[in-house]
């Protein structure tokens, strides 16, 4: 049994390249081989975003406080709010964030494959962000 401590892990900004605004992560456990899975803390501040992504396995969000916003490849911005349980399957391109004026925290729970959790891609335009555009 591994006891992370409360506030033993540092918190990290969202690298530039694949958010946009200001992000904090917060690891809660990266289970060592041979476990997968992978869980982190994320916090949006208002009009905050990840970039276009996917996850070789899958990612579930749980949203636990605010207003967020997500959404797959050709479908609409969806409103995310606590309590909200997203699954996002193997291979979907998506992005998720807060909403324009509302921050928006959420548990990310990923599994690795050969050590990537998920494949970074292009930055959501703004337009794309309010709805405006595919």
């Amino acid at each position: 049994m591994d006891i992370k401590r409360c506030g033993s892990q540092p918190s990290g900004h969202g690298p530039a390249a694949y958010f946009t605004g200001a992000v904090r992560v917060d690891p809660l456990n990266d289970a060592p081989d041979p476990a997968r899975v992978s869980v982190a803390a994320v916090t949006f501040e208002p009009g905050a975003r990840t970039a276009w992504h996917t996850h070789p396995l899958g990612q579930t969000l749980v949203v636990t406080a605010g207003c967020g916003r997500a959404q797959r490849w050709g479908g609409p911005v969806e409103e995310i709010r606590p309590g909200d349980v997203v699954w996002i399957p193997p291979g979907e391109k998506h992005w998720h964030g807060a909403a324009p004026t509302t921050g928006m925290s959420h548990l990310s729970i990923v599994e690795k494959r050969d050590g990537q959790s998920a494949d970074w891609l292009e930055k959501v335009s703004d337009a794309q962000y309010l709805g405006e555009a595919g």
